[in-house]
């Protein structure tokens, strides 16, 4: 098995996860590349010290530059804040390096879209980490749709709700830029799930709004939640909701996809359990049948062999560096690229117009 030098650039929420991930994927996935912890860059030289000694790394990188040039350091994973995504990746891109970058790809969709011209310049493997796709249960989904087990889908209904801005006492920044509101934060999510379930977004209407203006002493600038109506390139229809600020709620990712034949309900706050309706059933079998995830579904056997004993956060991260590594090894693109990042960003932006105008926006024109 050949090894592969990892470099990460950010320490701190996403940054430990993904470390943790790399470190253990080779004891959960059998993969053709060994992963191996080689420098890690915090926002200081001090703060990258102590990630280094505290996860395990062989030496932790002055600055995100001197990661991204030491030779050891052969692919990167970019876990430190949106505003520096594109900086990064264009300077791993131009050294032929493979990139992982969190969601969403950068501040704007002309970010992601330079984000992608630089992956494609340099011809090496690049996802965008959107985490939440790669539970088990909803891969078990994606097959579902796929396979035509619910037949013609003909509506969607995709939440990511969060009480975090109601409860926590947060750093000013989240409350200012629109980067840091809700459509720029949570709704990549739903969206990318949006996408993944039911297939390219035509048009969007939505309202985006602050609704407590002011959170600790603190205005807030930027939105708190977000309301969309989707129509699909395939005739689907579908609402999408996000809330930083729905009260009760912690992880709501959650989304019921319906179809001639069948339907789904998942909720991440029961992760290891997907409901599915056989449509086709007899009047005394009728409804939704909850199915807890297992050795038959996606990515689940390498973490236990027994069915209902459940996977949890930090092994969807673990799935998404195994699909990482598989996508380099493989040379293969892996989803989510960058290209299905660039999507985001597109409905992201057809969103934000479709605010301001009152009237459909179409994601072609974006």
């Amino acid at each position: 098995m050949a090894s592969i030098g990892i470099g990460i650039v950010g320490g701190g929420y996403m940054g430990k996860a993904h470390s943790a991930a790399f470190a253990a994927v080779g004891t959960v996935f059998e993969t053709g590349l060994k992963p191996r912890l080689v420098a890690i860059a915090g926002s200081t030289p001090d703060s990258g010290a102590r990630y280094a000694e505290a996860y395990g790394f062989d030496r932790a990188a002055r600055d995100w530059q001197a990661l991204i040039e030491d030779p050891e350091v052969e692919a990167v994973v970019i876990a430190s804040p949106q505003s520096t995504h594109r900086e990064i990746a264009e300077a791993a891109f131009a050294l032929g390096k493979p990139v992982l970058c969190e969601k969403p790809l950068g501040l704007s969709l002309e970010e992601a879209r330079a984000m992608l011209a630089a992956a494609e310049r340099a011809g090496v493997a690049h996802m965008v980490a959107y985490n939440y796709s790669r539970t088990p249960a909803t891969g078990f989904a994606r097959q579902l749709i796929a396979g035509g087990d619910l037949g013609r889908v003909h509506h969607l209904r995709i939440e990511h709700t969060e009480d975090f801005h109601l409860t926590s006492i947060l750093p000013p920044w989240r409350s200012q830029g629109a980067a840091n509101g809700c459509l720029g934060d949570l709704a990549p999510h739903p969206i990318n799930a949006a996408l993944a379930l039911g297939g390219k977004i035509a048009e969007v209407s939505a309202v985006i709004e602050t609704v407590f203006p002011e959170r600790n002493g603190v205005t807030v600038t930027n939105d708190d939640q977000v309301l969309m109506t989707l129509r699909f390139e395939n005739g689907a229809s579908g609402q999408l909701f996000a809330s930083r600020v729905a009260t009760g709620r912690k992880m709501g990712y959650a989304y019921e996809v319906t179809g001639e034949k069948g339907a789904i309900r998942f909720d991440q706050e029961d992760q290891n359990a997907l409901w599915l309706c056989d449509g086709t059933a007899p009047a005394e079998r009728a409804g939704f049948t909850k199915i807890l995830t297992g050795p038959a579904h996606p990515d689940y056997r390498g973490f236990c062999p027994g069915p209902g004993h459940g996977t949890g956060y930090q092994d969807q991260i673990i799935i998404e560096a195994k699909d990482f590594l598989q996508a380099i090894d493989g040379g293969t693109p892996v989803w989510p690229t960058f290209a299905d990042g660039v999507e985001v960003h597109r409905v992201m932006a057809a969103a934000r117009a479709a605010a301001v105008s009152g009237t459909w926006a179409r994601v072609a024109d974006f």
